[in-house]
């Protein structure tokens, strides 16, 4: 009898533990920021679990968890620009999933890791070949924005088709063959060689003219100085100049002493 009781008891605890089971798992609890897809038997069902509490067959059903928050990845690519130049990027991408596109996501990625490896990563790839053809290696460096730009659409176009919608992208790094970067200092050096040798010939031309401006400046007071003294205004300037000496005495071989007129002296 008390062998009977045991067993009944077992009994009961196991069905207690299988309905608690059961119970535990015919609901599913979804949480902000997320999205879940049910599958009963491996057969994903239409109609996204959003927040909040579901129920779902037990025992034979899943439910997959898709996270509805930005995320952010780095991706590098490269491509060659127009004038055939190398040219390596490495993008950082701000992306979350359409919350309506998450049943056909599971269907035909499955995971995060597979939607960044298969989908973001080779569009990333194909966007960026797709802005650098469009213009040379250094229109690609000068005018940064113009790229960034012209990625952004292109890679928002492809990935919005499977469901990912691009919210920002940022150029993380941005680099060019050992050659370009050669040419551009060669360039550069060039560059400023010619600034400065246009800088000496501005100056060597501004002190040409000045030296002009001096000689006419010069020949113009000696003409307007010629003009001025005529014999007249030169004896008028020799008389107001003496002081009313004459000479003591006229040199030369066989000269006579000059007659000093002065009163109160003889010669």
């Amino acid at each position: 009898m008390k062998s009977q009781t045991n067993w009944q008891t077992t009994a009961l605890l196991f069905l207690a533990a299988i309905a608690l089971l059961i119970g535990l798992n015919a609901y599913v609890v979804i949480n902000p920021g997320e999205a879940g897809v049910l599958s009963v038997l491996g057969k994903a069902r239409a109609g996204v679990l959003l927040e909040g509490i579901h129920l779902k067959p037990p025992l034979i059903s899943r439910v997959d968890m898709y996270d509805l928050t930005v995320q952010k990845f780095e991706v590098p690519a490269q491509s060659s620009t127009k004038d055939l130049q190398q040219l390596t990027a490495s993008f950082a991408i701000n992306f979350r999933l359409d919350p309506v596109q998450v049943v056909n996501i599971r269907r035909t990625q499955g995971s995060l890791q597979n939607i960044v490896s298969k989908i973001i990563a080779p569009q990333t790839q194909e966007s960026f070949k797709i802005a650098a053809a469009r213009r040379t290696v250094e229109e690609a460096i000068t005018k940064r924005d113009e790229l960034k730009q012209d990625f952004d659409v292109a890679l928002g176009e492809r990935l919005q088709k499977y469901g990912i919608i691009v919210l920002d992208t940022s150029v993380v790094d941005l680099t060019f063959s050992t050659e370009f970067s050669k040419a551009v200092e060669e360039k550069q050096i060039a560059e400023q060689r010619a600034q400065r040798a246009v800088y000496i010939a501005q100056e060597a031309e501004q002190e040409a003219e000045a030296d002009v401006n001096r000689a006419k400046g010069l020949a113009e007071a000696q003409r307007l100085l010629r003009e001025t003294l005529t014999p007249e205004l030169l004896q008028k300037q020799a008389i107001d100049k003496w002081d009313g000496k004459f000479p003591q005495v006229m040199g030369g071989n066989g000269a006579l002493p000059f007659i000093n007129l002065e009163p109160g002296k003889s010669s």
